[in-house]
C-alpha cells in the first residue's frame, strides 16, 4: 500500500510540474485551470496523510507556508559582475573595435533585452534545485530559496537527461506589469504605500518572510547565463536553447548578431516595441557567443570584456498640467491626481500622472498650469518627474493641499506617523461607504458574485443600504424596485449573500476591511485570537507579539474595534450567522498544553512547514513570537537555522529544540 502511495505522489508530482512548464514557460497549457487545482489539491492531500512521502521539490511547494525571518549570505561561486552601461552607438562601436583588436577569426553576438528585475543565481545538482541567492554586493548574497520555489517558472525538478550533474544558472525574476497594477490597487485599497515600479515590487516580494504571500504575487524569471564544466555546447546560445528542454523559461526574443550592424537593428526594433511587452525591459545585452572567445577576452577588476549592456534613454516627454483632482479610496485616503493635457509617451497617450501626496506636490513645486516634464521609464505609472520653471507665468500660485473632502466636505486630517491626507468622516462619505461595501463582498473576501460596484451603488442610492451588515438585511421587494433588477436577478443576489454566511472567519475578517490588514495579516490574527472577541481586547503588546505586525498596523486594529458603530455593525453580522470565529474542524485537537509558552521557529523542518508548526503552537495554546528576547521560552530549530538566532539564544539562556522535541512536548 505505501509504495502504490509513493507512486502515486510522484506520478501527480510529475504531471503537475509539467503542466507548469507547459502553461508557464512555452505558454501552452493542454487542461483547464479547474483541472489543475484538483491535481495539486489531491497530491497536498496524499502529501498531508503520508509526510514521510513529501520531497523538498515537490510542486505542492510552490503555494509557499514557510517563514524566513533571516536571509543566511551566502558567497558566489563565482562574482555575479555587472555589465559596463553605454547609452550611445559610439560606445558600441568602440566596443566592437575591441573585438577585432582581439579575436582574428569571425565571430558573433548574441543579443536579449535587459531585464529590469532582481538578478538571481540557483544551482541545481543531478536535476534538483537546491539553492537561489541573489546578486547582493556580486562576491556574495541571500539565499532565498524558499521563495524562490514559489515561482512557478521556475523548475524544481529538470526534464530530460543531458543537463550537467551540477550547474548554475542565472536570470532575473521580475514581476508582470499586470501583476504589478493588480497589487498596487489591492496596496491602495488597503491604505498601504503602492510601489514606485515592477522593480522594486519583485526585490520587496523576493525579501519577504512569509513564502505563501510570496507565491501570490506570481513573480515570473528570464534566464540568461549557464555556468558547469560539463556544459553541452561550446557556446553560449546552444546552451540556453538547451537549457529551455530541460523546463527553463529562456525569453523568445534572443538573436544571434552576425555584425553590429545587425545588434544595432536588434536594439532600435526593441527601442519602438517595448512598450507593448508584457514585462519592463531598460536596454539591451549583447554578449559574444562563443566561450573560447569569452575566455580570449577575459575581464577586467570589475566587468567582462566580452559583454556590453545597451541602455535606453528614459522616456520623457513635456506637456501642461492643467488641473489637480483628489481621489477618495475606500479607507479615506485621499491621493491627488495631476490632470494632464494629452501627450503620447511610450506609445500611449497620458492625461493623468499620480501625484502621490501632500509632500510630492510641495518637493515639485508644481503649479497650474506648468509646463511639466512626464516620465514612464521604469514606472508603469506616469510620474511628473519636475517643472520647467523658465515657462511658469507670473500669475501661478503654489498648491495648496485640499483641506476637505472633496467627496463629502468633511475637513481632512493627517496624522504625524503618515504621508496622506484621510477623510475621516467614513460613515456618511460616499465613496468609502461604498468601497468597504465593495471590498466586503469581493472575491477574497465574502465572494458575493451577485453583489458588484454597479449593483452596491444602486442600492446605495436608493437607502436600502448604508453598511456591510444592511447586505443581509435586504428584502425582496425592496431590491425588486431597482432599476434592471428582474426576479432572476435577486434570485441570484439573495442566494449569493445567503451562501457567503459559510465564508471562514479569516476571510470575514479581511473583508471588514480594517486599515493595513491584508489577506495575510487577517489570517495570521484570525488564527492567533480564534475569534473576534479574543482580538476585539486584544492589547497593543499581545499584537505586536505575533511577529510581522508592526506598531502602525496594531494600532488600526485597536482603533477600530474603538468605534461603536463598528462594534454595533460585527453584532448585526454575526446575528445572520457570519462566522466570527475559527470552525470546529479548524479548533479540532485544540489544548492549553502550551499555554503561557512563548516560541521561535527557525530554519527548515522534515515533518512540517513552518506554517504548519506555527499554526500546531497556536492549536495548543502557544504563543509565536518574531525574534528572540528575554520573553522567549522555546526556539525550534531546523535545518539552516539562523547562525545569529542562535547565538542570541544562547546569550539570554532559552532552550533549543528539535522539532522532535516539540512533538514529544505536544503529545
Amino acid at each position: 500500500m505505501s509504495q502504490l502511495i509513493k507512486n502515486k505522489i510522484e506520478e501527480l508530482s510529475k504531471n503537475i510540474e509539467q503542466h507548469n512548464y507547459n502553461y508557464y514557460v512555452i505558454n501552452e497549457p493542454i487542461i483547464y485551470d479547474l483541472e489543475f487545482d484538483k491535481l495539486l489539491e489531491e497530491l497536498i492531500k496524499l502529501e498531508t496523510e503520508y509526510p514521510e512521502y513529501l520531497l523538498s521539490n515537490s510542486p505542492s511547494q510552490r503555494v509557499g507556508g514557510q517563514i524566513t525571518k533571516e536571509f543566511i549570505t551566502v558567497k558566489h561561486k563565482s562574482p555575479m559582475l555587472s555589465l559596463g552601461n553605454t547609452y550611445s552607438e559610439e560606445d558600441l562601436l568602440d566596443f566592437d573595435d575591441r573585438i577585432k583588436k582581439v579575436i582574428i577569426k569571425d565571430y558573433e553576438y548574441v543579443c536579449e533585452l535587459k531585464y529590469d528585475g532582481v538578478a538571481i543565481g540557483l544551482t541545481y545538482k543531478n536535476g534538483l534545485l537546491i539553492q537561489a541567492v541573489t546578486r547582493g554586493d556580486g562576491q556574495s548574497g541571500d539565499d532565498v530559496t524558499t521563495n524562490v520555489k514559489t515561482i512557478k517558472s521556475i523548475p524544481l525538478k529538470l526534464n530530460g537527461i543531458n543537463y550537467p550533474d551540477e550547474f548554475e544558472i542565472r536570470g532575473e525574476i521580475f514581476m508582470p506589469r499586470k501583476i504589478f497594477n493588480r497589487l498596487n490597487k489591492e496596496r491602495e485599497e488597503a491604505g498601504e504605500q503602492i510601489f514606485a515600479n515592477p522593480r522594486n515590487a519583485a526585490a520587496g516580494t523576493l525579501k519577504m518572510q512569509d513564502s505563501s504571500v510570496v507565491a501570490k504575487r506570481n513573480l515570473d524569471c528570464f534566464f540568461y547565463s549557464i555556468s558547469s564544466d560539463t556544459l553541452p555546447y561550446t557556446n553560449h546560445y546552444d546552451n540556453l536553447k538547451a537549457s529551455k528542454k530541460w523546463g527553463f523559461k529562456i525569453s523568445e526574443f534572443m538573436e544571434k548578431a552576425a555584425s553590429i550592424q545587425d545588434v544595432f537593428n536588434f536594439i532600435n526594433k526593441w527601442d519602438e516595441k517595448r512598450s507593448s511587452l508584457e514585462f519592463d525591459t531598460d536596454g539591451a545585452v549583447i554578449k559574444i557567443n562563443s566561450f573560447e572567445q569569452q575566455r580570449i577576452l577575459g575581464f577586467t577588476s570589475k566587468l567582462p570584456r566580452w559583454a556590453i549592456a545597451f541602455k535606453y534613454k528614459t522616456q520623457r516627454v513635456s506637456t501642461i498640467l492643467e488641473s489637480i483632482t483628489y481621489q477618495v479610496g475606500r479607507t479615506g485616503s485621499i491621493t491627488p491626481v495631476a490632470n494632464l493635457k494629452a501627450v503620447i509617451l511610450a506609445g500611449t497617450t497620458v492625461r493623468r500622472a499620480s501625484l502621490h501626496n501632500a509632500d510630492i506636490i510641495e518637493k515639485l513645486d508644481v503649479r497650474i498650469g506648468d509646463t511639466v516634464f512626464v516620465e514612464k521609464g521604469g514606472e508603469i505609472i506616469p510620474k511628473i518627474v519636475s517643472v520647467d520653471e523658465s515657462k511658469r507665468s507670473i500669475y501661478a500660485h503654489k498648491v495648496v493641499f485640499v483641506s476637505n473632502c472633496p467627496d463629502c466636505g468633511a475637513e481632512l486630517i493627517r496624522n504625524t506617523d503618515e504621508v496622506n491626507h484621510f477623510c475621516p468622516n467614513e460613515l456618511k462619505c460616499p465613496t468609502q461607504v461604498k468601497g468597504k461595501m465593495e471590498h466586503f463582498v469581493s472575491r477574497k473576501a465574502m465572494d458575493i458574485d451577485s453583489l458588484g460596484a454597479e449593483t452596491i451603488a444602486q442600492l446605495y442610492d436608493a437607502n436600502l443600504i448604508h453598511n456591510c451588515a444592511d447586505i443581509y438585511y435586504l428584502k425582496r421587494e425592496d431590491v425588486l424596485k431597482i432599476d434592471r433588477m428582474a426576479e432572476k436577478s435577486v434570485n441570484n443576489l439573495l442566494a449569493g449573500i445567503e451562501a457567503s454566511k459559510k465564508t471562514p472567519f479569516e476571510r470575514v475578517l479581511y473583508g471588514l476591511g480594517i486599515r493595513h490588514i491584508g489577506e495575510t495579516t487577517a489570517k495570521k490574527l484570525a488564527f492567533s485570537f480564534k475569534n473576534i472577541d479574543s482580538l476585539k481586547n486584544a492589547t497593543l503588546e499581545q499584537l505586536l507579539e505575533l511577529g510581522d505586525i508592526g506598531e502602525t498596523t496594531a494600532k488600526a486594529v485597536i482603533n477600530y474595534f474603538e468605534e461603536k458603530h463598528i462594534v454595533k455593525m460585527i453584532e448585526k453580522l454575526a446575528s445572520v450567522g457570519l462566522q466570527f470565529k475559527l470552525s470546529d474542524n479548524e479548533l479540532f485537537n485544540s489544548t492549553d498544553k502550551l499555554k503561557g509558552i512563548s516560541f521561535v521557529v527557525s530554519g527548515i523542518f522534515s515533518k512540517f512547514s513552518r506554517d504548519d508548526l506555527k499554526k500546531t503552537i497556536e492549536q495548543h495554546g502557544g504563543k509565536n513570537i518574531g525574534s528572540i528576547s528575554s520573553k522567549t521560552n522555546y526556539l525550534i530549530a531546523g535545518e539552516n537555522m539562523g547562525a545569529e538566532k542562535k547565538k542570541k539564544a544562547d546569550k539570554l539562556g532559552v532552550s533549543i529544540i528539535s522539532e522532535d522535541d516539540f512533538i514529544t512536548m505536544i503529545n
